[in-house]
């Protein structure tokens, strides 16, 4: 039962992380990302060719050339020169 419970447990907790949204840095510098989830606002900061799941219930995203865009949490997204790609 014990074995179950914590099987019951993991498959919850990487079912929530599938489904957060997926930012790539695809450019050569650092980039800070502004991201609005639930009212409230923080910075994410991506090294070049980093990765970093956000938004698992969805957010808006400013990215580094102002652009704001709104993402339900199960895109990839992918920054070049400043823009952002989804997929």
């Amino acid at each position: 039962m014990k074995n179950m419970m914590t099987t019951l447990m993991l498959l919850t907790l990487s079912a929530g992380m599938a489904s957060a949204a997926t930012v790539t840095n695809k450019d050569s510098a650092p980039i800070v990302l502004s991201v609005v989830e639930n009212g409230n606002r923080m910075e994410v900061a991506l090294d070049a060719g980093a990765s970093q799941s956000l938004c698992p219930t969805g957010c808006f995203l400013t990215l580094p050339n102002g652009d704001r865009i709104g993402l339900q949490g199960n895109e990839k997204v992918d920054i070049i020169n400043g823009s952002g790609t989804i997929k």
